[in-house]
């Protein structure tokens, strides 16, 4: 049985996993999804990494995975516990130094052909049912921080941890294109790929389950 430590994004809690985790733990796994801090203006990135670890405990060969703005924190939680697997779904892929707020800009994300939108629900949601895109919503949070914003990622590299990152194909925040390309410059790997968009999570949990431990067992 492994332990998937389930990291959200910006703006979301724990519960953006509920689907996904309830398929993880009907194929016999743990499934741990803690809300991150919010309303903290000093919460920094390692305050995110430690909520995460205290949330493992004694958990058993983990799986870290972060979802778009998670991205910052999975692999700091790597640093910290020992991890089987470390994997990225849409993710905001970090580089040594550099602060969140300056992702946008130093990954090209305005230059990146896509097309915009005029509402949340169309930019993240557009293939999540209206009931749990309108749930999603009202339990929106204020995190990440001003100071987590700011703070430069403060690994020298990436953790020595088998990774996988995974970009939604029909993902209108990060296009599949621009994901493919983040990914083969930060990680040196090229991006596995699943039907969806950026809140996969909400729309194809049982195909997100199901490649999440298709990955673990590709590492035994």
């Amino acid at each position: 049985m492994a332990t998937f430590a389930l990291i959200h994004g910006a703006g979301d809690g724990g519960w953006y996993w509920h689907l996904v985790a309830d398929e993880l733990r009907s194929r016999g796994h743990e499934a741990l999804a803690p809300d991150l801090p919010a309303d903290d203006d000093e919460a920094n990135l390692w305050s995110y990494a430690d909520t995460v670890v205290e949330t493992i405990g004694g958990g058993s060969e983990l799986v870290v995975v972060g979802q778009s703005f998670g991205a910052f924190t999975a692999p700091l939680v790597c640093d910290r516990v020992p991890a089987e697997l470390l994997i990225l779904v849409a993710g905001m892929i970090p580089a040594p130094g550099e602060p969140p707020d300056d992702w946008w800009a130093k990954t090209g994300y305005e230059r990146e052909p896509r097309e915009r939108f005029d509402s949340d629900v169309e930019t993240y949601y557009h293939d999540v049912p209206r009931e749990l895109a309108d749930e999603a919503m009202r339990r929106g949070r204020n995190h990440p921080s001003p100071a987590a914003g700011r703070q430069p990622w403060p690994l020298p590299e990436m953790p020595n941890v088998p990774t996988r990152a995974l970009a939604c194909r029909d993902d209108r925040l990060f296009p599949a294109p621009f994901m493919r390309r983040v990914v083969r410059e930060r990680l040196g790997i090229a991006a596995d790929e699943i039907d969806g968009g950026h809140c996969v999570a909400l729309a194809r949990p049982v195909e997100l389950a199901e490649r999440f431990v298709t990955f673990l067992d590709e590492q035994e």
